[in-house]
This record gives C-alpha cells, structure tokens and sequence, in this order.
C-alpha cells in the first residue's frame, strides 16, 4: 500500500487528525507496513511491545483467553483504529492476544522509532494522552455492562462501543454500519447466537438498528445509548 493511499485511512481517526500538520509529515515516513494473514497472530498477551500500530484494511480480533482455554473476544479494530500504546507508555507486555480476523494490513511504528518522536516533541504527550484516555473509559464502559446491565443492555453497549471503536464516524451520523456476524456478538457477550439473534431481532422491531447478513445499521444511536443505560 502507497503512502498516498494510506493517509485518507489514517485520518479517518479522529485523534490522528488532531495532531500537528508537521508530526504528521514526520510520522508517516517512520510507518512500515505489516501484513496479516486471516486468523494469524500479531502478539500474545505477555509479549513484549514492539511497536504501535494502525489498521489500514481488514479487521483485528483483541482477546484474551480464559484458564479452561476459552477466547474471550474484547473488540475487532478496523481501518483508522490505532493499538498498542499502553505498552510503549509503562513498558509492561501486552494485555491482550491479536489476532487477523481477516487478511488485513498494518502501519507498524517500532518502539524506537516512537521513543525518538516524542523526544523530538514533547507536546505530543497531551495527544497520545487522549488516545490513552479513549482506551481507559471503553474500559470503564466494559466493567458498568458485565456488572449491571442485562443482556440486551450489554448488547447495546457493545455495538455502541463497536461503533466508537471505528474512530471514523462522526457524532451527527444518522446511519452507521457495522460489519460484524452475530456469532461475533455473541463471543462477545459470552452467549449464544441464538440468543444474540433474537435481542437484535426485538432491537430492530424497535427501529434502533437494521439487520442484515453480516452487518448491521444502527438507525437511533441515542436509542441505543439509552437502552444501553437499562
């Protein structure tokens, strides 16, 4: 993938666009591109950091995996979604396994190459902040749903949490899509696909979303986000 292909990716990030025209010019050269192969590895919780990444096309599966063995799916990132900087803040491994849900490309920035840039620029940091911040209250958001919230209110959570994930739509957005299966969701909630089949059945008879094979539209967000709170 070209250089001049990648940038329109890369800003559909709201917190890519955010930074300064010049780091941008800087940032983009130090990029190497990393190809992923439909369900290969990319690291394994533990793993010691080596960069910090964008998906430039296809899907990464983030999970963990329970003591009977178990995958525990925490989200998929799509084109525009940077990861990995925890770890190249506090210098701890990684806190979760990800995985090629699809053939998917990469932007890889080594750890040194991040190091370099930040000591360049210092006023970075409040950037790179955000980005950590937007990871600390998806986390916060995941903790309120497995202890609260009912099933279908767990459901809402998480497309809503999918749909911010993408970092490329945009608050008026009347009609998100999302592509994802529901036996994807249903990983996700710990529960079955029939089940998740027939809340986004009810979810759909309330017009908050449309379903289709492998996909779905979100028609109400604030429906959601309020179905979300239940």
């Amino acid at each position: 993938m070209q250089l001049e292909m990648i940038r329109p990716i890369l800003r559909q990030s709201h917190w890519f666009e955010s930074l300064p025209e010049s780091v941008i010019e800087q940032l983009l050269p130090l990029g190497k591109i990393k190809k992923l192969d439909s369900g290969q590895l990319l690291h394994r919780k533990n793993d010691q950091a080596d960069g910090l990444y964008c998906v430039l096309s296809g899907k990464i599966r983030v999970s963990n995996v329970t003591l009977e063995g178990k995958e525990l799916v925490l989200t998929w990132l799509q084109p525009g979604s940077w990861f990995g900087e925890i770890s190249l803040f506090d210098g701890l491994p990684r806190t979760h396994d990800a995985h090629g849900e699809q053939p998917s490309e990469l932007l890889k920035i080594t750890n040194q190459d991040f190091s370099r840039l930040l000591n360049q620029h210092p006023e970075l940091y409040p950037h790179f902040m955000r980005l950590l911040c937007q990871r600390i209250r998806a986390t916060f958001s995941l903790i309120d749903e497995t202890g609260s919230l009912s099933l279908k209110g767990q459901l809402c959570r998480r497309i809503l949490l999918l749909v911010e994930g993408l970092e490329s739509q945009t608050l008026t957005s009347t009609s998100i899509s999302l592509s994802i299966s529901q036996g994807s969701l249903a990983l996700m909630l710990h529960s079955s696909r029939q089940t998740v089949n027939k809340l986004l059945q009810a979810l759909q008879q309330d017009n908050l979303i449309r379903v289709q094979y492998g996909q779905l539209t979100i028609l109400d967000r604030a429906g959601l986000s309020t179905m979300s709170e239940s």
